[in-house]
């Protein structure tokens, strides 16, 4: 979906986000703890390797989204301002003033 702003998207539609790719990664969790009841040899130990360290990589992969993002307090910034280049102030007159 295009956007013409960047403001970050809704609360609701991150969360729904989160919860659904944790939801992904229970549902691989479950079907590999079952395959590794099923399936006999060096895959059963793959299927159960996946089986526990899944639980882990979806709390993480969950919990990964709406981080801070730090911006500054205003948009100008004074201190970014540099001097022109000097030009000698001039009088009512069109004469030079002295500095």
């Amino acid at each position: 979906m295009p956007t013409i702003t960047s403001a970050r998207p809704p609360l609701a539609e991150d969360v729904e986000r989160r919860t659904s790719r944790y939801l992904i990664s229970m549902g691989v969790r479950t079907a590999c703890l079952i395959l590794a009841v099923v399936v006999t040899g060096w895959l059963r130990w793959v299927f159960l390797a996946g089986a526990i360290f899944l639980p882990y990589a979806a709390v993480v992969l969950a919990n990964a989204g709406r981080e801070r993002v730090s911006t500054p307090d205003t948009v100008f910034d004074p201190r970014g301002i540099t001097a022109g280049p000097e030009t000698p102030a001039r009088t009512d007159e069109g004469m030079e003033r002295d500095a």
